[in-house]
């Protein structure tokens, strides 16, 4: 009798003592040797056999068939992962998990979709915007609410630009303009005048006085005289050119000059001590037909008495007290 075929090798009975077509006999009791699985399959793909627990870090929960988050300290279920290192959103309050889109200022976090401007509800997400007492605001609600308007332009003064400010006033750096030449007054120095503002030069031509000589403006340093202003350095004397800033002085046809000069060209000679008598700082002069005397000259030209107040009679080029003269030669 032919025997019959062998078991399949992918077929694992547990023994062969079961009759494998009716009427044969029992084969010997023995095990039949199980045949190596392949490690890849008809196609070539990698058959991966676990033998080892899968479980969840935290939770210890089987991940097989699971979504999983692997990290340094082994794989977490995703509800485990997110309860464990997901931040809480400042807004909601609620957490951020692991798959949402995750957004951060300074210590806080967001949602994408709560980070908004608190004020207009606008995504913040791609736009700009500024900080204000712990709220988020977008840029035009906080120029609206917080930033100054030009005075030139009327228009808003967007933070982080260049500005000015004056006397409680903003402008723009390139709306603060000289109100003589319009040009663009940045850090220059200027003068204020009656609202507007004007760069010096702009200033002296339109407002500052004008030397009364040069005719040339006054910045600093001027002296009034005849009611008029002049640079120190051109008030001078006519005669000999001396500063008379500071110094006593006289005038004749407009013109000044100094003591010394004046005297020496107009002033009358005494009679007596052949000075000029120039009638300056309080001195006082007599004057007798066409002579002249100092005060502390007029006196008797034979005792010396002093003749201002008295009596006297002319000599000659000379004067003399009464009793000089009735005394005679």
């Amino acid at each position: 009798m032919t025997s019959p075929p062998p078991p399949s090798p992918f077929i694992r009975p547990a023994f062969s003592n079961i009759p494998l077509f009716p009427g044969w006999g029992r084969r010997q009791e023995q095990p039949i040797p199980i045949p190596k699985l392949p490690t890849t399959d008809l196609w070539g793909s990698l058959i991966v056999i676990m033998s080892e627990t899968f479980d969840c870090a935290k939770c210890s929960e089987s991940l097989y068939g699971r979504k999983y988050i692997q990290t340094d300290n082994g794989p977490y279920c995703v509800p485990c992962y997110d309860n464990t290192f997901a931040n809480t959103c400042a807004e909601c309050q609620q957490l951020i998990g692991h798959d949402s889109r995750e957004l951060f200022y300074e210590d806080r976090h967001f949602h994408e979709g709560c980070f908004r401007c608190c004020r207009c509800q606008r995504s913040l997400a791609d736009e700009p915007f500024t900080c204000q007492d712990n709220e988020l605001l977008c840029n035009d609600c906080y120029c609206s609410a917080f930033s100054s308007q030009c005075s030139a332009c009327g228009e808003t003064v967007m933070p982080g630009s260049r500005k000015l400010e004056y006397g409680g006033q903003t402008w723009h750096e390139h709306c603060f303009l000289c109100s003589g030449c319009e040009q663009p007054l940045g850090s220059r120095s200027f003068v204020p005048d009656k609202g507007a503002h004007y760069c010096v030069p702009c200033y002296e031509n339109k407002f500052a006085p004008r030397c009364a000589r040069c005719s040339k403006t006054l910045t600093q340093g001027g002296v009034t005289y005849r009611d008029q202003p002049w640079h120190r350095e051109c008030l001078v004397c006519t005669g000999c050119q001396t500063p008379l800033a500071g110094q006593q002085f006289t005038s004749r046809d407009e013109d000044p000059y100094c003591v010394a000069c004046f005297g020496e060209l107009f002033a009358p000679k005494c009679s007596s001590c052949k000075r000029p008598i120039t009638g300056l700082g309080g001195g006082k002069y007599v004057s007798f037909e066409d002579r002249h005397w100092h005060h502390s000259c007029f006196a008797c030209a034979r005792c010396s008495t002093s003749l201002v107040g008295q009596g006297f009679v002319p000599d000659g080029d000379q004067v003399l007290c009464q009793g000089c003269s009735q005394a005679g030669p």
